[in-house]
């Protein structure tokens, strides 16, 4: 049996218009480096990944000085699309020489600068040899609402998942799930909407989601615990 290989494909052609900034939010500093220079250094220091790309558009000014190209195992991909969608098919399609059909990718949001190279093994070791692939996420704790039409009704947070990021699936898979599905907001849903069910692997906190200004402070925080 050929052994499995794990790749990480990191979308960074956004522009992150809710945060407001002057320049995409992954450039942003925190905790004394560019956002996406955190995301892409987690899976550096993760060993079972064989290699990390990280897709731009090709109007990209910032990249090259955030990642240069003696950064080992990293290859930036100037093929960003519109949507996420987009980029991560764009991705797929650009490093398809380089991949078997059975090999594993990990789509990233570059947003997520508080990822661990130990929440990547545990991703990768819970999978395992699973049929279809799965992602990190964590169970509701909060209460949830729901607005309608101005009414606000209270929805059951059981067997309610936030999702995070890895979404690790075989690349064949993923690529074909991703081009039947326009109208997905992850790979997860690409999946999905193929008949398939992704397994949930517990994630954590750290690893949340840069969208907004307050945001920057709590992942700073975790990011600067890591760093002492």
């Amino acid at each position: 049996m050929t052994q499995a290989r794990y790749f990480a494909l990191i979308p960074a052609a956004g522009v992150g218009a809710r945060l407001g900034a002057d320049i995409p939010k992954q450039y942003l500093p925190l905790a004394g480096k560019p956002m996406l220079r955190h995301t892409v250094e987690a899976f550096a220091a993760c060993d079972k990944i064989t290699h990390t790309f990280v897709v731009v558009s090709a109007q990209d000014e910032w990249v090259d000085s955030v990642l240069p190209e003696d950064l080992p195992n990293v290859t930036v991909l100037r093929c960003g699309g519109a949507m996420r969608r987009d980029s991560v098919l764009n991705g797929l399609e650009a490093i398809k020489e380089q991949l078997t059909s059975d090999d594993w990718v990990l789509v990233h949001d570059a947003a997520r600068p508080g990822l661990t190279p130990s929440l990547i093994e545990k991703l990768i070791m819970e999978i395992g040899d699973d049929a279809v692939g799965g992602i990190l996420a964590l169970p509701v704790a909060d209460t949830i609402k729901r607005v309608v039409a101005g009414a606000v009704e209270t929805v059951s947070r059981d067997g309610m998942w936030l999702a995070q990021t890895p979404q690790m699936f075989r690349y064949a898979q993923l690529k074909q799930a991703l081009q039947a599905n326009e109208d997905v907001t992850d790979e997860a849903g690409a999946i999905e909407a193929l008949g398939l069910t992704p397994r949930l692997v517990h994630g954590h906190v750290c690893n949340s989601k840069v969208t907004l200004p307050a945001d920057m402070a709590l992942v700073s925080l975790y990011l600067a615990a890591k760093e002492n």
